[in-house]
């Protein structure tokens, strides 16, 4: 019986705030049909019309939600109709002409697609198309929906009710499939590929239309907009915009936990299948995401109702009071740093690999943050290795080459030829700066520290695998070659990439070392060995913890002694920097370890994303 906790929810205490929060589809249409009857109250030979806005993300199950609501008029006689935004898109060939230069020929990569607005999606004229129609519509009385990605685009911001159902990207990721594709693209067999157009257009254009249509109904004085979660289909939960910021705002103030996020893979191992609990049909758990702040969602429980929301809302909600000024100024409300496991245990090797420096994502991906990346080793069997760095006299090109024939030729490279084979060791801590070829082998469970990105890894050398949907593994060759820093070889290696702890605090019997800090390298890392308890600050900065070795730890900010959380082995916690002073408590019969990573004070470079219209000055612009 694993004691890990796959769903996480931080208890948000609002008692002493106005939130209104409701929960089922039937409540929802309740809500719907009262709308309309106090319209209609007082003058029931008029014709009565509630326009709804029903937006949201693509993935979401609008059908379901809008099949009750179709029922529940059926009930009380009232005229139903509905319009999905998907009838005004342009065609799926125009939409790919337009968008080429985002999408790319390549299956892997794109450019991210920044200045890119929804309307885009939609053909000309569509916002008056709909106006003209909607005289049409009022005649006939009854409720009117319009739903769908851009449906408050569409309208214009002027229905009755309106309201945002989210889905996340865990959720989105699992639907993909030819029958559910990209908006507007339509379906693919490529799994690849959609998340490519995801990551690199998708999300990008779509994920920043949610954080306006928030922040523009955020600042209406009238209460008639709603944020829906529609992760649990079945069961809708929803409230209104303001209250969904109160909420946010007091999850900002306290140490908070995602959900983790596990996908199995080609290479994985199955030491977190078991640890965590995951389904017996999984062959594996390659990847554990936590926290990777685009990929996951917090669960926030309020007055006994469970919200599922995505990390990047609370950062666009209160950057200050998680991050810290001098974070926010490097880093706008973008979180920097990220945990995620790889488990090769029982597994097999990752893809020899590396990351691309600052300048060449910047230009060729049109991405503010590169890889900065360290692999810290949990556990391990005997003989398990990491591969780290070109063995002198080596070159980056004489790797490709002998890649590409091995390739060719389906004749295994000899990998420690090339690059060299690190003893794993336990507790250490391997810094792998952009340009550094680099794979965990065999029988490892990594805690990868690093900088938050994630899908800029080329692939180099993949041991003539296959992937789990039978088509060969994609290749970088060409973006490895610009990027392999041929001076990160063995000598470099065993000078600086394998962390020397050293002792920079004692506290009784605990101890706080030093394990990876350099002047390039955005993060740095500390370990705790924590036998009682150990009393810290923040600082002004926020601070993530893992707990790497034994029970289970408490931690208890000074000044809201309520919001004290608990965790246990491999879960990990993010104090805000508004947290302040707090302990740590071991409640474990012996000593604990914790892994500590924050933005190193050393880093002053600022990466920030794009600029970009706020909000209400986007929806403005168009309405």
């Amino acid at each position: 019986m694993t004691t890990f906790q796959s769903l996480p929810i931080n208890h948000v205490n609002v008692q002493d705030e106005s939130i209104s929060i409701h929960r089922g589809a039937d409540a929802w249409c309740s809500q719907i049909l009262s709308t309309y009857k106090q319209a209609a109250e007082g003058d029931r030979d008029s014709k009565h019309t509630v326009f709804i806005s029903l937006d949201g993300t693509n993935g979401a199950d609008f059908h379901t939600l809008l099949h009750s609501l179709h029922f529940a008029c059926e009930q009380e006689n009232i005229p139903f109709t509905k319009h999905f935004t998907a009838e005004f898109l342009k065609s799926e060939s125009e939409l790919r002409s337009e968008m080429a230069h985002y999408l790319t020929d390549n299956r892997a990569f794109g450019y991210t697609a920044t200045d890119v607005q929804p309307i885009q999606y939609f053909q000309e004229g569509t916002r008056k198309a709909w106006s003209q129609r909607t005289p049409e519509l009022s005649a006939k009385g009854g409720i009117v929906v319009l739903f769908g990605p851009g449906a408050s685009l569409i309208s214009g911001g002027e229905s009755d009710l309106n309201f945002y159902a989210d889905y996340s990207r865990e959720n989105q990721q699992k639907r993909h499939s030819p029958q559910f594709g990209n908006f507007g693209f339509g379906g693919s067999s490529d799994r690849v590929e959609i998340y490519k157009h995801c990551y690199f257009l998708e999300w990008p254009v779509w994920e920043t239309y949610r954080n306006d249509w928030l922040a523009f109904w955020a600042d209406q004085p009238h209460q008639n907009a709603y944020y829906m979660d529609m992760n649990r289909p079945d069961e809708p939960i929803w409230l209104p915009v303001t209250s969904l910021k109160h909420v946010l705002h007091k999850t900002s103030r306290q140490p908070f936990r995602v959900k983790p996020f596990f996908a199995p893979g080609i290479w994985g191992g199955q030491y977190l299948k078991e640890l965590c609990g995951l389904p017996d049909e999984w062959p594996n758990c390659a990847w554990s995401f936590e926290p990777i702040a685009p990929e996951n969602t917090l669960l926030l429980g309020i007055d006994g109702i469970t919200l599922e929301v995505p990390f990047t809302l609370l950062m666009e909600a209160s950057p200050n009071d998680i991050m810290g000024k001098r974070n926010v100024e490097l880093f706008g409300s973008y979180f920097p740093i990220r945990f995620n496991y790889l488990d090769t245990m029982d597994g097999g090797y990752l893809s020899l690999q590396v990351h691309p420096n600052q300048e060449y994502i910047e230009s060729q991906f049109n991405q503010h943050m590169t890889q900065q990346e360290s692999y810290y080793v949990m556990k391990n069997k005997p003989g398990a290795k990491v591969y780290l760095g070109l063995k002198d006299g080596v070159t980056g090109d004489q790797l490709l080459i002998a890649s590409e024939e091995a390739h060719h030729s389906r004749v295994p490279l000899d990998l420690p030829s090339y690059v060299n084979e690190c003893p794993s060791e336990k507790g250490t801590l391997y810094l792998i700066p952009p340009g550094t070829v680099h794979c965990s082998g065999q029988n490892n469970l990594v805690l990868e520290i690093s900088s938050t990105t994630w899908w800029f890894t080329f692939k180099i050398y993949d041991y003539l695998r296959k992937d789990a949907d039978g088509k060969p593994r994609p290749m970088n060759p060409e973006h490895a070659r610009h990027n392999i820093n041929d001076s990160i070889d063995t000598s470099a290696v065993e000078s600086g990439l394998i962390a020397r702890p050293k002792v920079i605090r004692n506290h009784g019997n605990n101890s706080e070392e030093l394990l990876g800090q350099c002047d390039d390298l955005l993060f740095q890392v500390r370990r705790l060995t924590l036998q009682d308890t150990w009393t810290a600050d923040t600082g002004g900065e926020f601070v993530m913890y893992n707990l790497v070795e034994g029970g289970r730890v408490r931690l208890v900010p000074t000044a809201n002694e309520e919001a004290a959380v608990e965790w246990g082995y491999a879960e990990a916690y993010i104090v805000p920097a508004s947290v302040g002073e707090y302990r740590l408590e071991n409640l474990s019969g012996s000593a604990c370890t914790l892994i500590a990573a924050k933005v190193s004070p050393d880093w002053n470079l600022p990466l920030l994303p794009p600029n970009r219209t706020s909000g209400t000055e986007a929806f403005d612009a168009f309405w």
